[in-house]
């Protein structure tokens, strides 16, 4: 079965790129030209992945990428952007934005990041826990204690690699291989600006801290 992508840019000339190159690779794609009209196809027709503009006329790209966060945490959402500056793109991640790619692009870097995220739908549902924190893949839902804890599909992921190997260090690279995967392309520093969102959502109930920094070498999962 092929995968469905709504692709929300208001450049007619990318918007025709995405298209015919996604269709070319055996995707299913429908696209919008703006905010309004990517909403109404994303609740008609709900798509299994993203590529959204950030600057798009009307409701912006990140305006647009809230209201789906509002009805899925879990949709892939891949932001276009000719902003590159770094608190640019920690704002879009902090939106809850997947991943990111500046403009202007190589059709084959985007493709790798569509495959990546696309990819991650595909893992093994399991429950992991640790001390007061569960992770169940399969309904995409974080508790700590007694507290729900929403996290985006990118602060998941984040999260799962910790589960996964709890009181093991791993080094930056190793995170961006297990949780971005390996074909990621973009900054490394984007993992410190996720394990700190992860942090604050853990922590946000006044619990201890679980995800420790050692510093030179790279973060760990630990009892506090």
């Amino acid at each position: 079965m092929a995968y469905r992508i709504l692709v929300i840019e208001d450049d007619p000339g990318v918007r025709t790129l995405l298209e015919r190159g996604l269709a070319y690779e055996g995707y299913l794609v429908e696209t919008a030209g703006d905010g309004e009209g990517g909403l109404s196809a994303a609740r008609d027709r709900p798509a299994d992945l993203v590529v959204l503009d950030v600057m798009l006329p009307g409701l912006s790209g990140l305006e647009v990428l809230g209201r789906l966060r509002q009805v899925n945490d879990d949709l892939p959402v891949i932001l276009l952007t000719a902003r590159d500056r770094p608190e640019h793109q920690v704002e879009g991640l902090e939106a809850g934005a997947d991943d990111y790619v500046t403009k202007p692009f190589s059709f084959d870097v985007l493709l790798a990041r569509v495959r990546t995220q696309l990819r991650r739908r595909e893992r093994t549902p399991e429950v992991l826990r640790f001390e007061d924190v569960t992770l169940d893949a399969a309904t995409h839902t974080v508790t700590r204690g007694a507290r729900d804890i929403t996290f985006t599909g990118q602060e998941f992921r984040l999260l799962q690699a910790f589960l996964e190997q709890p009181e093991r260090v791993q080094s930056k690279s190793v995170l961006l291989d297990r949780a971005w995967g390996v074909d990621y392309l973009g900054d490394p520093n984007i993992v410190e600006t996720y394990i700190k969102q992860v942090r604050q959502k853990l922590e946000a109930g006044g619990e201890s801290r679980l995800i420790h920094t050692i510093r030179g070498v790279g973060y760990v999962l630990r009892g506090g």
